[in-house]
């Protein structure tokens, strides 16, 4: 297991390095970040002297190099020291680019974490269901909507939501609360964006876990309890449900940077100021640091829970070893 989870580590590392530096030389080449900061009415003293503290008159690969070892060891600039994990000022808003993210995180891990907690409950447990019903009316109910849904789109279904529970008065708008000052206003405030995020991977893991528990009960092991006599819904629960997991966690492993992809546009659909909305606003102002930052945060987080994923392998299923 160490081996395994140091060279995933090793790998995850090289990954974020390369990406940082595609996505820094690409924004030196589309214009000059000094103009960017500088905004409307800039003269030239002011671009030459924006270029002299943020660095900007050293070479690109010198400047990239600067940012590396920032995020590690904090930087000097003109605003003020940057602490480590330093990713700059932003150009927009003057403010320190990992303050910013941190004070944005609560809302998009709660979008992200109550996403998945809505998608895997619901959707796993339909799926189960319908297994256990195979052929009955509530299988074909549950197959038939996990079908229309799956090709149901966030940024349509936000606000229809919105018209039907919202703009009627029935329920509060979305809103973000602090989990530990109001757990009931923070539950409510995010439960409609919940759904509407889950809504399509709801309906994919529905159709997955229905076939996986079909194929698993054919499996000779399962057949084997069976026919020992075990209860048939111990044998569901204990063989059956245990073996069709794999298949569904190695698609949650993937699925983790489109719940990402899901928080972004949820929290633009709905108003909220969380790290998928700040990307947003960050690349229409071609808000370097903030985007770099973004970048590399949020695919540390889909990197590490990868590996988090894979390494769960051994512990669901004993047939399943890492090398």
């Amino acid at each position: 297991m160490l081996p395994f989870l140091l060279r995933r580590t090793f790998g995850a590392i090289v990954t974020l390095v390369l990406l940082s530096a595609f996505t820094f030389f690409v924004f030196f080449s589309v214009g000059d970040p000094a103009t960017l900061a500088c905004g409307k009415n800039c003269t030239a003293d002011n671009i030459a002297l924006i270029h002299q503290n943020l660095g900007l008159d050293q070479p690109v690969p010198v400047q990239y190099w600067h940012f590396l070892v920032g995020i590690f060891a904090g930087r000097d600039f003109s605003l003020g020291h940057c602490s480590a994990p330093c990713f700059g000022y932003s150009f927009a808003t003057k403010q320190d680019v990992w303050s910013t993210m941190i004070d944005r995180l609560p809302t998009t891990a709660s979008l992200a974490v109550g996403g998945a907690v809505a998608f895997l409950v619901i959707g796993l447990g339909t799926g189960l269901l319908a297994a256990w019903k195979r052929g009955s009316l509530l299988d074909k109910t549950v197959t038939g909507a996990s079908m229309i849904l799956s090709s149901v789109q966030i940024y349509i279904l936000g606000p229809i939501v919105l018209g039907i529970f919202v703009y009627s008065g029935i329920m509060a708008a979305p809103k973000y609360v602090n989990l530990t000052s109001d757990p009931a206003g923070w539950f409510m405030g995010l439960l409609i964006p919940w759904l509407v995020m889950s809504t399509i991977f709801t309906a994919q893991y529905t159709r997955m876990a229905r076939s996986t528990m079909i194929e698993q009960l054919q499996e000779e092991h399962v057949r084997t309890a069976k026919a020992k006599g075990m209860p048939a819904r111990y044998v569901f629960m204990r063989y059956a449900w245990r073996g069709s997991l794999i298949p569904i966690v190695t698609i949650l492993g993937i699925d983790l940077s489109s719940l990402f992809g899901g928080a972004m546009i949820t929290e633009y659909a709905f108003s909220l100021a969380g790290i998928g909305r700040l990307a947003i606003d960050s690349v229409k102002t071609l808000d370097l640091p903030m985007v770099m930052g973004v970048l590399l945060f949020s695919a540390a987080l889909i990197l590490v829970f990868n590996i988090i994923v894979d390494a769960a392998y051994a512990f669901i299923d004993p047939r399943v070893r890492l090398s």
